[in-house]
């Protein structure tokens, strides 16, 4: 399939409305566009030294899980869910009442995104591990009536009140298993001979075009990008995440992608993609650095001044930095210490700037690791 030929599809007369009737995608594809060699050859290099890197720096997991759940956040936000950083790191009961939903919603695409990659450790990436991670996305909020962890049985729509005036309506329910089947077999496909990014680029454009599942299908399209990165050892653990690029330039992404129905223009999605990657893959790389630095400047210029207490600020350093916003009963139960010592520890790191004090109660205190909780803030 040359990719300046691509033909996206055509539209089906249905009952008053017509269908998405997407090109299947498991071919071998080729292309012209120096471009895309050019910016294939730039993500490569900048993916793999953000997987280098991920591999290097000790404690990596730690930071990993602040990378999911800023993922998780922003790939809600695409859907309309506001929910930020530091209520993602709160525990449920934590949470008023009417950022309930909101919360449960973020924390089921975090639950999603970890099952799912821990299961890629002996499941391939295929419709089962997808269906199985909407299920764990859709359990208990909005949209859990709309058959979570099932391909749809009727026909959705993107855009507008009804099918009447809606901007894009995706292919007929009945089409919609051949379909996938058609890209999990283009995922797993070792005889077409198409880079993996490219590959990503192209399956992301055709889960988002099938529209498999009648809601929720933004997130797990997004989801499928970094479970295919790291299924086909692209990168080693999961420490890529486009939904902030994605976020940023949301108007362009659903352009693109609907430039690739109505003018076959695959190579600009490709091109979108790629640029993604290599502005993600930079991101990460700046972020891990700036923790790395700043975990050093906090053990060498401020805990070094705890004396016989080092040992004990250092498994809190540890902690903050897999979940920066604590109460005083969170440090005890995950250090094991007398809450006198927790008490102490806390007033020590207040004092050396590490943490600041949010509630100004006497009880019932919450403490935020602000200058690491800011890396992964809206800028």
């Amino acid at each position: 399939m040359k990719i300046e030929a691509f033909k996206s599809g055509r539209y089906l007369q249905q009952y008053q409305y017509k269908s998405f009737s997407p090109t299947r995608i498991n071919d071998s594809w080729i292309w012209e566009d120096g471009k895309i060699n050019t910016l294939l050859a730039e993500a490569n290099r900048k993916l793999g030294a953000l997987d280098a890197f991920s591999l290097h720096v000790p404690d990596t997991d730690i930071y990993i899980e602040m990378h999911i759940a800023k993922e998780a956040i922003k790939s809600s936000r695409i859907e309309g869910t506001h929910t930020e950083i530091e209520e993602a790191l709160k525990k449920g009961s934590e949470i008023a009442p009417e950022r309930k939903n909101d919360w449960q919603e973020v924390h089921n695409y975090i639950e999603a995104m970890n099952t799912s990659i821990s299961k890629l450790k002996t499941l391939p990436l295929s419709t089962r591990l997808l269906k199985e991670a909407h299920k764990i996305l859709m359990s208990g909020v909005r949209g859990e009536q709309r058959n979570p962890g099932e391909f749809r049985t009727s026909q959705n729509w993107i855009g507008g009140a009804t099918l009447k005036d809606a901007t894009y309506i995706p292919p007929v329910h009945t089409e919609v298993n051949e379909l996938m089947s058609d890209l999990e077999n283009f995922l797993h496909n070792d005889q077409k001979d198409v880079p993996v990014l490219i590959r990503a680029a192209i399956s992301h454009y055709q889960f988002e075009t099938i529209h498999p599942f009648l809601d929720g299908n933004g997130r797990i399209g997004r989801l499928l990008i970094t479970l295919y990165l790291v299924s086909s050892g692209l990168l080693t653990k999961p420490s890529l995440y486009l939904s902030d690029y994605i976020e940023k330039h949301r108007q362009l992404y659903y352009d693109n992608l609907n430039h690739v129905r109505l003018k076959n223009d695959m190579l600009q999605w490709i091109k979108f993609f790629l640029v993604g990657i290599i502005e993600t893959s930079d991101k990460g790389i700046d972020t891990f650095k700036t923790i790395l630095k700043l975990k050093e400047q906090i053990e060498d210029k401020k805990l070094i001044k705890l004396g016989k207490k080092l040992p004990t600020a250092k498994s809190l350093l540890k902690y903050l930095f897999r979940k920066p916003v604590v109460t005083a009963q969170d440090v005890q139960d995950e250090l094991k210490v007398s809450l006198p010592t927790v008490n102490s520890l806390l007033s020590d790191f207040e004092r050396l700037g590490i943490l600041d004090e949010k509630t100004g109660w006497k009880r019932n205190r919450e403490f935020e690791f602000t200058e690491y909780l800011n890396l992964f803030r809206d800028k």
